[in-house]
Parts: C-alpha cells; structure tokens; sequence
C-alpha cells in the first residue's frame, strides 16, 4: 500500500498557487512540487488531490490511502458530493479517477502531520516545480 500525502496552497485567495505531493510506500518516496496558477485555495487542494491521483495511476499503484488536511476534500470524497457548484466538476473527476483502484482510502489529518506536503505546496508557488522520486 501507497500512503499519499497532498496539499494545495495559495499566496492569496485566489492567487499563485501549488500542488504538494508526498508518495511513500515499498522503501520509496515521491515528493511532487507543481505550479497550479492562479486560483483559490480549496481549488488548489482539489487540484492536488486530482493530480496525485493522476500519478498513482500512472505509476500502477492499486492500493492507496490518501492523507489531506483539506476537510473540504475529505468530506466531499466521503460523502460524494459537494455544496459548492464551482467544486462539482472537480470532485466529479476525482471520484472518477478514484473508482480506478482496487482500494482507495482517504482520512483526513491535521496540518501538523502534513508538514512535507504542505512544504511541496509552497515551493511550488515560490516557483520551484519538481518532479519525480526521491528514493530512500
């Protein structure tokens, strides 16, 4: 099993904004910093979310349990739905690319334990984008 840790972050609301990726999981670790544009922070954490999806997917990994300090995104994926229209296209995405692994958890976590991605999320928006793994 893949534990994915994700975060958006905005210099503004909206403003610059990025994407923190934290992947660990069989002795490797993936950290993730990507630019976003302009948007609003729970946007941002929509967008992180949609993007590590994206790149568990591609990298073949079928168990995952995702890790958000976002409580938007966590009670949106729980309960498959949103209030606010704007996040509708977004979550209906996400649950899309969701129902593609064998097992896919999320659990909601404070900040203080989502330091590294929280870290990605900022570098991105100081425009410092990296991808790819960081082995251990």
């Amino acid at each position: 099993m893949y534990e994915v840790y994700i975060d958006g972050a905005s210099a503004g609301n909206p403003g610059r904004s990025g994407a923190g990726i934290f992947i660990k999981g069989e002795g490797k670790v993936f950290q993730y910093s990507l630019s976003l544009g302009i948007m609003s922070n729970h946007e941002a954490e929509y967008h992180a979310f949609i993007k590590a999806l994206e790149i568990c997917l591609e990298k073949g990994f079928k168990v995952v349990s995702f890790r958000t300090d976002s409580q938007l995104v966590n009670a949106a994926v729980e309960k498959e739905f949103v209030k606010n229209k704007l996040y509708s296209p977004l979550l209906e995405k996400a649950l899309v690319l969701t129902r593609q692994f064998d097992l896919f958890f999320m659990k909601w976590i404070p900040s203080s334990e989502n330091k590294t991605a929280d870290e990605l999320a900022r570098k991105a928006i100081r425009g410092s984008d990296t991808k790819g793994p960081k082995m251990k």
